[in-house]
């Protein structure tokens, strides 16, 4: 169609991991989903805000999130005026880059990290720069000083599992004329997170989602830490009505049952160590991970040929094309029974 956006027309979009059909027929450790149900609060306060005949659907939500941000406030230790609420953490990633960067402005991102930062610059027609990781896992080529308007710095790394330690950026944030946003989509898993440098450091903006600790995929919830002025900015821009009714008592009752997220996420750091000792035993390389994934590697460096062999035994791993990646697996932490089934799967392939 020669009305489309030139730009529009000639990019890739999105790949999202595999989802297959049957689920129930698979273990599906490929989209680093939380294997634990979410707490019994959510579903409770889904059924109590559709009542017995579904009548408040009829009414709009509150378009400014007011309870949800309240409940996220006081987790964070902040004022509510520092919080926004969003349709996942996509939408904040889009609306982020929609609020700071300009069409053939610049924007930055590690590699290897979220591939999604691409595809959303690509739509907004902005420029993109790429900075890569050195064997310490901190970043090998950042300048003395970044101009562009937006740096996103995945942390714990996606797809390594890797975290920056918030010394380190603090000191990246205190390079960048603009931005910093740090992706804490994965952080509920590890030993720290960047919350506080919020209030410390004026260019640090924090996203979080809902999809992975809190075990709300479904849902479809994110929100981020910023200041007033940022959030502000962001609830000019947002879909007026941006998150349903149950979305918004569903992210409520999650952020007050903060007892369920710590037992979940505890079974599955140990999880998580467990596994990727018992893959280091069989020679695999894996990298320390502070997330609900592990990136490992197998003697041979053929990661495509342990996807598949895992495939055919109907377990989803995800393997990426990427000449960084395509050496290893990266393997959500599922249940014990799962992983368990996984690790045997793995020695019988060699």
């Amino acid at each position: 169609m020669t009305s489309l956006r030139k730009n529009i027309e000639e990019m890739d979009g999105y790949l999202p991991g595999f989802q297959p059909e049957n689920e129930s027929e698979w273990i599906k450790l490929n989209t680093n989903e939380n294997p634990y149900p979410p707490s019994p609060r959510v579903r409770e306060a889904i059924l109590n805000e559709l009542g017995k005949d579904g009548a408040n659907l009829r009414k709009y939500p509150d378009a400014g999130s007011r309870q949800a941000r309240a409940a996220a406030a006081q987790v964070y230790n902040v004022d509510p005026a520092w919080v926004i609420m969003a349709n996942g953490s996509d939408e904040l990633l889009n609306n982020l880059i929609r609020a700071f960067v300009g069409e053939g402005e610049e924007l930055a991102y590690v590699h290897p990290s979220y591939s999604y930062y691409a595809t959303l610059a690509e739509i907004q027609g902005a420029k993109v720069a790429r900075f890569t990781l050195n064997d310490e896992y901190t970043l090998a080529d950042f300048p003395p000083r970044y101009t562009g308007k937006l740096f996103f710095l995945t942390s714990p790394n996606a797809p390594l599992g890797c975290r920056f330690t918030n010394d380190y950026i603090c000191e990246l944030a205190s390079r960048c004329d603009g931005v910093l946003v740090v992706d804490e989509a994965y952080a509920d898993f590890a030993e720290k997170t960047s919350i506080e440098l919020v209030e410390q450091n004026e260019n640090i903006i924090v996203t979080r989602t809902f999809s992975k600790s809190y075990s709300l995929a479904g849902m479809r919830l994110g929100l981020a830490v910023a200041r007033p002025e940022v959030v502000a900015a962001l609830d000019k821009i947002r879909d007026h009505y941006h998150l349903d009714r149950l979305a918004l008592v569903a992210a409520t009752a999650a952020l007050a049952d903060q007892a369920w997220l710590q037992e979940n996420v505890a079974k599955i750091r140990k999880t998580r160590e467990w596994f990727s000792s018992e893959l280091r035993q069989l020679g695999y390389r894996v990298v320390p991970s502070q997330a609900n994934f592990i990136f490992a590697t197998p003697l041979d460096l053929d990661g495509e040929r342990v996807y598949q062999a895992l495939f055919e035994r109907k377990i989803l791993v995800r393997h990426f094309s990427d000449p960084l990646l395509k050496h290893g697996l990266r393997i959500s932490i599922g249940t014990r029974e799962e992983m368990e089934a996984t690790l045997a799967a793995v020695q019988e392939i060699g």
